[in-house]
């Protein structure tokens, strides 16, 4: 997965893995979360949104499985 650094006031990074459905996202407070099955549509979109954190808001949150990551590590 490739990092891709957003323009946001919420997230500030994110990546996807789309044979695993995997989305990787990064928030400004430096807090890594994984959410599984997400659509590449859906990944797209939120790269194309003017509002990352409202469309993460709108779309991603609650509405797919996901883990916090406790260990800092870089999005890769």
């Amino acid at each position: 997965m490739k990092p891709i650094v957003l323009k946001s006031t919420t997230l500030n990074r994110v990546a996807y893995d789309a044979g695993r459905k995997l989305l990787q996202i990064e928030f400004r407070g430096g807090v890594v979360y994984h959410y599984v099955g997400v659509p590449a549509e859906a990944y797209e979109a939120l790269l194309a949104a003017p509002s990352k954190g409202g469309y993460f808001n709108r779309v991603i949150r609650g509405r797919f499985a996901y883990a916090r990551q406790t260990a800092a590590r870089p999005l890769s």
